[in-house]
């Protein structure tokens, strides 16, 4: 019996290359891909074609992608050309409409995405962002979704800015996308709806809950469909993250900026290197009429709860009494659910906490065979160098209760073995 499955193009496109219609080539199995990050820089702000240049420049063939936006039937050309931008060279994109511009409304902007031939999770997300889009339209010009349209954002130049960068998202394999605070620029800006402040009421709503900023630039940096894309795609970091990155592309704005370039920069590395801002709060509380059992029992659930870090430490409290501080360090979205336990479970009738900075290790874990037990090493990594390197207590435990040694000699025979095979845990010649 032949088992035979039909794979249709575009839904699992990391995975295979569809670049010959009468067969598939199987690229990499999908725990192989190695999927990436995309950092955009906004401190030119964004628009729909900067994105698209930024990611474009990233080493995507433009015939390629001409190809991939040609199934949305538009009759558009787009250019792409290398420029400059207050001596930052980038790439440009310049999409030119061959008949006169009209608005649409959601439906038939939906329609021109579903009936391409792009991958289904590309039309999914486009359709997302435009949906984003019109809410915040209908929202601030008091209209219901179904009757608004459209003008420029709905024209074919921002289909193509809109559905090229889902496209050029998957293309990139890029699982995750993040963006810095945006600068929106000041002033006025002129639209079919008259002159507007900047940011214009569409931007502010949909930059609602994001943080933003302005600088001297009397211009609209900050495009609906740049924020449509960033807001609906991305998530926002207020402070630069740690990350290791292989490219950066460059995309150029048509604006000549007074005071900077005018260029929205996308940082291009593997997913696993990208450490976002984790805010780490410390909760605390002093109790000096709990029993032994129920303190112990606790640090073990809120390990469970998620804690990184759970301890008690003797204090003297008020009238002389000797109490203990129970402390909990966690990460920001595990505080409630550790604060209720805490009331739950302890005899505390009041708790503090607060936030506080922290640095970490790079760390790994190898293993090593000794005497026929297998004894993971945690080694740390202060940059490439390691630091520190240290047998797992458990694995040690499992080999000396199995050999019947003392789990102390277990540990520094281990121990000596790492060290005879230098830290990095390679023999020394």
């Amino acid at each position: 019996m032949t088992l035979r499955v039909k794979i249709k193009p575009g839904i699992l496109s990391c995975l295979f290359d569809f670049s010959d219609k009468n067969s598939y080539s199987f690229i990499k199995p999908f725990w192989q891909v190695e999927m990436k990050f995309i950092y955009f820089d906004c401190s030119a702000g964004a628009s729909g074609d900067m994105i698209l240049a930024s990611l474009l420049s990233l080493g995507v063939s433009l015939e390629e992608f001409k190809k991939a936006i040609a199934s949305l039937k538009l009759k558009v050309e787009i250019q792409a050309r290398k420029a400059t931008s207050n001596g930052v060279s980038g790439l440009r994109i310049e999409v030119i409409t061959r008949e006169k511009e009209s608005s649409r409304n959601f439906s038939e902007v939906k329609r021109i995405i579903e009936n391409s031939d792009l991958p289904v999770s590309v039309k999914k997300n486009a359709t997302r962002v435009f949906r984003r889009l019109f809410q915040a339209e209908s929202l601030v010009h008091g209209r219901s979704f179904r009757t608004t349209h459209l003008h420029e954002a709905a024209a074919d130049d921002a289909l193509v800015d809109i559905v090229g960068t889902c496209w050029l998202l998957e293309r990139l394999q890029v699982s995750q996308v993040y963006f810095s605070p945006v600068n929106v620029g000041r002033g006025s800006v002129e639209t079919s709806h008259g002159l507007l402040p900047v940011p214009p009421p569409a931007v502010a709503e949909l930059m609602k809950g994001f943080p933003v900023y302005s600088n001297r630039e009397e211009v609209e940096l900050l495009t609906p469909t740049g924020a449509a894309i960033l807001t609906t795609l991305g998530r926002s970091l207020s402070q630069w993250p740690e990350f290791i990155y292989e490219k950066i592309g460059y995309g150029l704005g048509h604006r000549q900026l007074k005071f900077q370039p005018n260029v929205l920069r996308a940082f291009y590395g593997p997913i696993e290197s990208f450490k976002p801002e984790k805010r780490i709060m410390v909760v605390e509380a002093n109790l000096d009429d709990a029993s032994p059992q129920l303190l112990g029992n606790f640090l073990n659930l809120a390990l469970k709860l998620g804690a990184l870090e759970a301890f008690l430490t003797p204090v003297v409290m008020k009238k002389n009494r000797l109490g203990s501080k129970l402390t909990l360090i966690a990460e920001l979205d595990k505080i409630d659910r550790l604060i209720e336990a805490i009331f739950q479970e302890t005899t505390t009738i009041g708790l503090r906490y607060y936030p506080v900075e922290r640095r970490v290790l790079r760390r790994e874990t190898r293993e090593i065979d000794w005497r026929g037990q297998k004894v993971r090493i945690k080694v740390s990594y202060l940059g490439e160098e390691v630091v520190n390197f240290q047998p797992e207590f458990d694995d040690c435990l499992r080999a000396a209760e199995k050999l019947n040694l003392p789990v102390k000699m277990v540990i520094n025979e281990v121990m000596k073995k790492i060290k005879l095979r230098g830290k990095n845990g390679q023999e020394k010649k």
